[in-house]
């Protein structure tokens, strides 16, 4: 790092690995598998929740990549689809254990061997519940996602197998309920007449004081599902699926409703529908992954990859620095917070008021105390001294310490 030609070098490096189709991205997920396996013997009591989301990558640099996503068919140049496990204890990001990368070549997909055909978006996620399944993890898994996964065939198809759990966000569909079928909202509507609702916690709501009230119902789903391929649309009918319906609302202390989540889930009742919300509550980790890699972090819709398939392979590596910044804001180390400072420090950047510290000032710490680490490999004291009064000539005289 020091000097140009280990730059050069360095970088020269990075671009014969991330273009070497002999680096496989089944073998570069398997540190973030197992960093998950390790961090959840810690991090998670009962469950481990793996959340599930789609971030369209866009960039600028890359306009003419051959490999982009044809414009008909994109909302950006990739599609990253993600599986990240998350703790249940406290809603600590463990790892992300699968990533998906869909181009106009198919998908590079770090559960496959190669390069595989594209999905629809909700196709993709049975595979990829059944990925973690292989993996036997030590606790069940329940699988998270938002409103983007509301399809009632889907739901059939995800209660199939024994012991497969999910809590999906749902629009205001209609539900059956005790005979009647009727919205979600109506049943909103009749939690209020009768007080039905309870007080679980207080939550912040972008950036403001509130609470969270939640009531639970028992459904069934009896209508036909639907598919749509090709602008056609086909109904997909199917046996009535029993689920829980927990309604969670967002309220201003004053009891003005900012926020309605309807979930729907399979999870057993032992776990109860205050610990659902907040699971689901979590879910917002997926998007602070998605902030480290983007702007916050990574940069990397500044990246220079010029084919997915590399771009895949760096995600991978990056992915890894995340889980090294995760691990280190959740430190219990005796100087764990004394590092955390540091690494604030070798950042440069400020952190509001009553704030110790931020995942992307951690990260931006990390990188300029791994140079440091490298330089000191390097250089002794002296010759630091003697460097820096190179470039600095008010430092000729003293330590760099000295300098006003």
């Amino acid at each position: 790092m020091p000097g140009v030609s280990t730059t050069v070098a360095a970088t020269q490096a990075a671009y014969r690995f991330f273009n070497n189709p002999r680096v496989g991205l089944r073998t570069l997920a398997d540190p973030l598998i197992e960093a998950a396996r390790e961090a959840a013997k810690t991090a998670s009591d009962r469950y481990l929740l793996a959340v599930h989301d789609w971030s369209s990558l866009k960039f600028r640099r890359q306009s003419s990549n051959p490999d982009r996503l044809p414009a008909s068919e994109r909302r950006g140049d990739y599609e990253l689809y993600t599986t990240l496990l998350v703790g249940d204890r406290t809603g600590d990001p463990l790892a992300p254990v699968a990533l998906s990368l869909q181009a106009a070549d198919g998908v590079h997909c770090s559960r496959s061997a190669g390069v595989r055909p594209a999905l629809s978006p909700l196709d993709e996620v049975e595979p990829a519940m059944q990925f973690l399944e292989w993996q036997r993890f030590d606790k069940p898994v329940v699988h998270v996602i938002d409103a983007q996964a509301d399809s009632v065939s889907h739901y059939r198809q995800w209660s199939a197998p024994l012991g497969r759990y999910y809590l999906v966000r749902a629009d205001d569909r209609v539900v059956e309920h005790e005979g009647e079928e009727l919205r979600c909202s109506a049943l909103k509507t009749r939690g209020h007449e009768q007080d039905a609702f309870r007080y679980t916690r207080d939550v912040s709501y972008h950036g403001r004081p509130a609470q969270q009230w939640v009531r639970e119902v028992p459904v069934r789903l009896l209508r036909s599902g639907q598919q749509q391929r090709g602008g056609k649309k086909t109904w997909i009918p199917g046996s009535p699926l029993a689920v829980r319906l927990i309604i969670a609302e967002v309220r201003t202390p004053e009891g003005e409703e900012l926020a309605v989540w309807y979930l729907l889930t399979n999870v057993p009742s032992d776990v109860d529908q205050d610990t659902l919300a907040l699971w689901y509550y979590w879910r917002w980790r997926v998007e602070s992954y998605f902030k480290l890699l983007k702007a916050a972090g990574l940069e990397l819709e500044q990246w220079g990859q010029e084919t997915a398939a590399a771009l895949a392979r760096r995600l991978l590596v990056a992915s890894m620095a995340c889980v090294v910044v995760w691990h280190a804001a959740r430190s219990q180390h005796p100087q764990a917070d004394e590092a955390r400072q540091l690494l604030v420090r070798l950042s440069g950047r400020q952190m509001a008021h009553g704030k110790r510290f931020t995942e992307p000032a951690l990260l931006a710490g990390l990188w300029t105390l791994l140079a440091m680490l490298h330089t000191l490999e390097t250089y002794d004291l002296d010759q630091l001294h003697q460097l820096a009064s190179v470039v600095l000539p008010r430092n000729r005289d003293g330590p760099a310490s000295e300098l006003a």
